[in-house]
């Protein structure tokens, strides 16, 4: 009888178990409950987070699951509540205590927003084409595999497009947003100047890239790409000429060319050429006889000057690169190095760092690092017997020069870079100082200085003899300076012939000034409401103006009745035998804005419009001048001084295509929609 009662237990619960362990493998229930058996032969689930239990099998029958279910959908689990408050809490921004929230009731929560949203296959389509045009992804990924899947997986009911369909909806999205700016363009007030960047391929063939600068009506700056277009030989003579012509006439822009900005490579003889004078429309006449049409690029002559400079001691930079590989090469040269610049007393808080051969800015900042530790480096030849690379004496002094001129450039640069809408008037500070700086380094008694300077100068000089003029009627367009800094830095260039340089730039200005007044000048609805005659209390002066070539006219006086008709009579007659000054006289004279950093000198125009009409027309243009045709967001420091490569995949789309892939980039950059992501799904709680 013992030993069939010791038996007899074991064959009643030994089928027990083998349910639930083929129910766990069904139901996802379990991964919340565990089976624990009880006496008589039952067995009961027990919660995992609360240690409740539920009854689950008594003998050979089996509650089920579904009142389990119910434990952890419904809330009814309380570690599930206190779970559930805390991230109601967190959500609410209220408190986390526990003690401070009232217990939130049963909620059944559902997904809505796109689970529920109606699909659209045309809106996806147009999504994923804007996706590759400002990623730069290629046109081919719609037919990769991957890519299909990993589609597939989130919307089952899209149908992936080809390649053509593709390339169509591309197309069909540039065209739209040419048509937008189209609209831009033609309520434009005042002129556009272009810059032109070259392309080349793997073959033959190149491409011209048009880029159009303008200040709105609004006074805000904006540069937008025209047309990214192919040629056959992009440094031929006509190939600009052609391609500008096309562009003006694409974009009805024949009558409002004002200037040209290219790179130092480029040829005026290609813009000058009788193929874009047939292109541009007799109302174009070029302002001030042509002497501002063509501009050089200042960000392309700092690079061209600083690669010079680099490339003149190209046998010192590359010791002073395997010098730094040297020691970067273990972590024990590395600490080696370090004991030896302590023991030096050498106070250098920089650190050695690599280059990067196409950022020649990454070369200066490697070579003033390696110039503070020149004896550790001295020091380490004569202890490694596997480093051999130190720099001389002699050469250290040649990095020391070279790093000079280098600063001079690094800093320009760095101030072109660090201004958000870098208009025209901000180039002239930074090339006077250095046309000075090269200049005076000439005369220098030390030969090896004055060897260095003569080669920069001998390229930055013709920059300057090119660009200075239009740099200088910028720089006059700004309250803080006008005329006044024009005199003082000539007077430190040229010396006792600074005399003739200002009295050109101010003739110029004058005769820029006239041929805007002889231009029609349209009226502001400010204007319209007061009739012919505004008069102007801004700042505390009177201006009286009505068209741009009638500044002469006499005040129209209405009597206010208080008995002083001779007084306005004696004024009228005062106005018509003193004439009054013209506005560009009446800016040059008043005094100076105080220069402060936080100067908004468009916004200063914008203010001033009503005091300075026809002025600031000449303003508007003058200050939107391209002087580098480097864009806000990328780097000044680029190595590169002529064409760029276009890769081999865009070498084999279709010339249209590419057109519309850099173009279109350029365009949905500026739109609301590409920088704010689409709104994701909702969280809906019922009830």
């Amino acid at each position: 009888m013992a030993g069939a009662s010791d038996i007899e237990p074991v064959t009643t619960e030994t089928p027990i178990p083998q349910p639930s362990r083929r129910r766990r493998k069904k139901s996802l229930v379990w991964e919340h409950f565990t089976i624990e058996a009880v006496s008589g032969g039952c067995t009961r689930a027990c919660c995992k987070l609360c240690k409740q239990t539920f009854a689950y099998s008594s003998g050979s029958k089996i509650a089920g699951t579904s009142h389990l279910k119910r434990h952890i959908a419904l809330g009814s689990c309380p570690k599930i509540k206190n779970q559930e408050k805390k991230m109601l809490a967190l959500t609410s921004g209220s408190k986390t205590d526990e003690t401070s929230c009232e217990p939130p009731p049963k909620r059944r929560y559902r997904m809505s927003g796109f689970a529920n949203a109606a699909f659209d296959q045309d809106v996806s389509c147009v999504y994923l084409a804007k996706m590759i045009i400002v990623h730069d992804y290629p046109l081919h990924m719609v037919e990769h595999p991957a890519f299909i899947s990993f589609v597939q997986s989130l919307q089952p009911r899209f149908k992936m497009v080809d390649f053509n369909a593709i390339e169509a909806e591309i197309l069909a999205i540039y065209q739209k947003e040419k048509q937008s700016l189209m609209q831009v363009f033609g309520t434009m007030p005042g002129r556009v100047s272009l810059t032109i960047g070259l392309w080349t391929t793997s073959q033959t063939l190149g491409y011209v890239c048009l880029t159009g600068q303008f200040i709105d009506s609004d006074w805000r700056l904006h540069r937008r790409m025209l047309n990214f277009m192919m040629v056959s030989s992009p440094h031929s003579e006509n190939a600009l000429s052609e391609a500008i012509g096309v562009s003006l006439s694409d974009w009805n822009m024949k009558s409002k060319l004002f200037t040209i900005t290219l790179d130092n490579n480029c040829s005026s003889h290609d813009i000058y050429s009788a193929n874009l004078r047939d292109h541009l429309s007799n109302k174009n006449t070029l302002m001030l006889k042509g002497q501002l049409f063509v501009v050089r690029c200042f960000a392309n002559i700092l690079n061209v000057i600083a690669q010079d400079v680099i490339a003149s001691i190209h046998g010192i930079i590359y010791n002073i690169r395997e010098s730094v590989k040297f020691i970067k090469a273990s972590p024990a040269r590395e600490e080696k190095f370090a004991e030896i610049a302590l023991q030096l007393e050498i106070p250098s808080t920089k650190t050695l760092s690599l280059d990067v051969t196409t950022q020649w800015n990454t070369t200066y900042l490697m070579l003033v690092a390696a110039l503070e530790y020149k004896q550790a480096f001295t020091v380490l030849e004569t202890c490694d017997d596997n480093y051999n690379e130190a720099p001389s004496t002699e050469d250290w002094k040649k990095v020391e020069i070279v790093c000079t001129y280098l600063k001079l450039l690094y800093d320009s640069a760095n101030v072109i870079m660090a201004t958000a809408d870098p208009t025209a008037n901000i180039f002239f500070h930074e090339a006077w100082k250095i046309q000075l700086e090269l200049t005076n380094a000439t005369l220098n008694e030390d030969v090896l200085v004055s060897s260095f300077a003569k080669d920069m100068h001998e390229k930055f000089d013709k920059y300057w003899k090119d660009c200075s003029l239009v740099l200088a009627i910028a720089v006059v367009m700004d309250p803080r300076f006008k005329l006044k800094l024009v005199e003082f830095s000539f007077s430190k260039i040229y010396g006792a012939d600074a005399v003739r340089y200002i009295k050109v730039v101010d003739d110029s200005i004058h005769e820029l000034y006239l041929e805007y007044v002889a231009q029609p000048l349209p009226l502001t609805p400010a204007y319209e409401e007061q009739g012919e005659v505004t008069v102007n209390n801004i700042n505390g002066n009177q201006n009286c103006s009505g068209s741009g070539n009638d500044n002469n006219r006499p005040t129209t006086l209405v009597s206010n009745g208080d008995g002083l008709q001779d007084f306005d009579l004696y004024l009228s007659e005062m106005a018509v035998n003193q004439p009054t000054k013209s506005e560009l006289e009446q800016y040059l004279e008043e005094s100076l804005v105080p220069r402060i950093q936080e100067f908004d000198i468009l916004n200063w125009w914008k203010l001033n419009n009503l005091k300075y009409p026809t002025l600031s027309k000449m303003a508007r243009d003058v200050l939107a001048i391209p002087m580098s045709m480097v864009s806000t967001g990328s780097s000044i420091f680029a190595s590169g001084t002529g064409s760029r490569v276009l890769d081999d995949y865009r070498s084999s789309l279709r010339p249209e295509t590419v057109e519309a892939l850099f173009c279109a980039k350029d365009w949905l950059q500026y739109l609301p929609t590409m920088a704010e992501p689409p709104s994701t799904a909702i969280v809906k709680m019922e009830l």
